[in-house]
């Protein structure tokens, strides 16, 4: 009878091993330095995403610039998880890219601003012009071309006569001086940045979408590596929890931890007032509202980037951040 026993414990012994070694010893998450991503450049900055993973799983910080480096990442199985934009992460998803929403980040904390000097005044003015928008498909880029529709203007691929423009928003300020384009639509702090500069605000965070009650951010998950690291990924959420805590609780802290982590990932360190006026456009927040999440959605075929809308009900999964959030 003993010896009927060890080849089943041997093969139980062995499968675990293997449940085990599926338990991945790292988390790659991805992260823009923009402050639509603040809670997860204070949630890296200052520790508070490690320190809620569970023992033995090291937090890796992989730096992006836009939507399209995430998803290539995430069809790639290069990262685990990121913050990135609706626009992107529904592409993504409609694709066939494994990915869920388990939260959202921010909302509004975009803006759309001209160079002082070239004669635009308003989103009519963008006729003939050059907008810059942090990648095709983004989110800034769907609500431009939703802007523009509004005020009866089209991109030029749109048989229209505005030029949209992709440029990383770290290097937009830097565009504007050398007068590559005359406006962009951009997140924080870049919109704050090129008003220090001499740009013009054209249209706030709130006159871009809904008064400013539309999601920007959202966190992703790569649902195979949730189904392997469920613990992981709670860690993650209660981690992304305490930064959206700290930024609501303290300003200074954010503002500096926010700096800090920008400059680490760009070189390029926005100031205090820059900051300041950046996180009042920004509404940090876990929170996702279904209803303009699909309205947006129908933004994003309109405009072209989807053949059709994603099931909200497989794209977005709330149940563990609102039981973490209790």
């Amino acid at each position: 009878m003993k010896r009927a026993l060890l080849p089943l414990l041997t093969l139980t012994l062995i499968a675990s091993a293997s449940a085990s070694a599926q338990q991945a010893k790292e988390l790659r998450l991805g992260v823009f330095p923009n402050v639509t991503h603040a809670a997860g450049l204070v949630g890296v900055q200052r520790g508070l995403i490690q320190k809620n993973l569970p023992d033995g799983v090291k937090l890796v910080v992989k730096e992006f610039a836009n939507g399209s480096q995430i998803n290539e990442a995430f069809a790639a199985g290069a990262i685990d998880a990121a913050y990135v934009g609706p626009g992107p992460a529904m592409n993504a998803f409609m694709r066939g890219v494994p990915i869920q929403v388990y939260a959202g980040a921010a909302n509004a904390g975009a803006v759309l601003v001209a160079r002082k000097d070239s004669g635009v005044r308003n989103v009519k003015g963008l006729a003939g012009k050059k907008v810059a928008v942090p990648t095709r498909g983004s989110t800034q880029d769907i609500s431009l071309r939703h802007l523009l529709h509004e005020n009866g203007l089209k991109a030029t691929d749109e048989g229209g006569n505005v030029s949209i423009i992709p440029i990383d928003p770290a290097n937009m300020p830097a565009a504007f001086a050398a007068k590559q384009v005359d406006a962009a639509l951009v997140q924080e702090p870049w919109g704050a940045v090129m008003e220090t500069q001499g740009a013009k605000l054209i249209v706030n965070e709130k006159g871009i979408w809904e008064g400013g009650n539309y999601t920007t951010t959202v966190l992703t998950v790569n649902t195979k590596y949730a189904a392997a690291n469920a613990e992981t990924v709670k860690g993650l959420l209660k981690g992304h929890l305490a930064a959206i805590t700290y930024i609501k609780s303290s300003n200074a802290g954010a503002q500096k931890a926010v700096a800090e982590q920008i400059y680490a990932f760009t070189g390029k360190r926005p100031n205090t007032n820059e900051l300041f006026k950046a996180l009042a456009r920004t509404r940090v927040t876990w929170d996702i509202n279904l209803k303009t999440l699909a309205e947006y959605a129908q933004l994003n075929r309109e405009a072209g980037f989807a053949r059709d809308v994603p099931d909200l009900n497989r794209f977005v999964n709330l149940d563990l951040i609102r039981s973490l959030a209790k």
